[in-house]
């Protein structure tokens, strides 16, 4: 009989290191790839801070940012923009983390919130409480997590349970999702022509208006799910494994995807409800990081920088690309589109399948 070595088990894209009686097997790949994305997102984010649809110059934002140009620049700079900045790369975090579990657990790299009801579930409850309060303004960011945790539930009840098969969960949560999106829309065309415009320009995803009273929340939230995350994405690689083999590998299935999927659900439902339904990011920022750490990872920090890099980058374009600004969730759109069909047209590498 052949011996199995340790060397024979360690993916090839990693290394690893021992300490006296502990062992960790380092990422050499994924860590290259952490390593390339920082520097991109700083020059992102720098791009994004300069990027003005009022036409103020560089030497303006400059000085705006210093504090030592006149009043009205600093406001516009330190007040509205970097603060604006700064939730649309936590939204972005959050979607990419959220799209990473969900693409893991349903084992299919086009599952993301939206096919499985979260985001239509955050948006409803957001767009209802604009419906019916006498302002007509959006509601509260804390409801979008409210609305998607009850769409997450209706699905896993519809489906049998959390511990169900991906695509089971990932069919339901299309029909949920329909259905959810369909009460939406009613509930807008029936109000007046002020309100559905402003609920509109939010359901498209707008960071607009978005300050540290939505981000200071966020960032709380993030403290608290991204290490959660982490550990999940963790114990969620075993599940490249058949279940029998994960579960003879000590794995309690029904446990992990529970809560993979309840961290995915509140990931993605926070992130809706400050920043709208942003499409395109969920789906991508997952795919870009895996590509980018291997397909022996599951690349929960990779998706969560990919994401924040896409929505910065959104954010800029937004400004600059047309006459008037256009919203964060109009330029991932746009984008998507030819994303979608380059992700259709290649093989999955994890799987080999188209």
């Amino acid at each position: 009989m052949t011996e199995v070595t340790s060397r024979d088990v360690t993916p090839p894209d990693s290394t690893v290191l021992r300490t006296g009686g502990l062992s960790w097997l380092f990422p050499r790949r994924g860590a290259l790839a952490v390593a390339v994305l920082v520097p991109l997102l700083l020059v992102l984010i720098a791009l994004a801070v300069l990027a003005s649809s009022t036409g103020m110059s560089l030497s303006q934002t400059l000085s705006g940012l210093l504090g030592t140009g006149d009043a009205g620049t600093v406001m516009i700079v330190r007040d509205f923009r970097l603060p604006r900045i700064f939730v649309g790369l936590m939204v972005g975090a959050a979607l990419g983390i959220a799209g990473c579990l969900t693409q893991t657990l349903a084992g299919n790299r086009l599952a993301t919130p939206d096919l499985v009801g979260v985001n239509e579930g955050a948006t409803a409850a957001v767009v209802a409480s604009a419906a019916g309060s006498a302002t007509g303004m959006v509601g509260d960011w804390w409801l979008g997590p409210l609305g998607a945790v009850a769409a997450a539930v209706l699905v896993v009840l519809c489906a049998g349970g959390a511990g169900a098969a991906g695509y089971r969960v990932l069919v339901v949560g299309i029909g949920v999702s329909t259905f959810i999106g369909a009460v939406s829309d009613l509930i807008m065309s029936r109000e007046n022509d002020n309100t559905a415009g402003g609920v509109f320009l939010w359901a498209v995803g707008s960071l607009n208006g978005r300050d540290w009273n939505v981000g200071t929340p966020l960032l709380i939230a993030l403290l608290f799910l991204v290490p959660l995350s982490l550990a999940a994405g963790h114990r969620l690689q075993l599940l490249r494994f058949d279940d029998d083999m994960a579960a003879s590998l000590g794995v309690d299935l029904r446990r992990i995807r529970s809560a993979a999927l309840a961290l995915a659900v509140a990931l993605a439902g926070t992130a809706v409800g400050v920043g709208g339904p942003i499409a395109f990011v969920a789906l991508a920022a997952p795919i870009l990081a895996q590509r980018l750490a291997g397909p022996t990872r599951v690349p929960v920090l990779g998706s969560a920088l990919t994401g924040v890099a896409l929505i910065a980058a959104a954010d800029a374009l937004g400004r600059v690309v047309a006459p008037v600004e256009l919203p964060v969730g109009v330029v991932t759109s746009v984008l998507g589109g030819p994303f979608l069909l380059w992700v259709l047209f290649r093989p999955d590498r994890t799987t080999g399948k188209a």
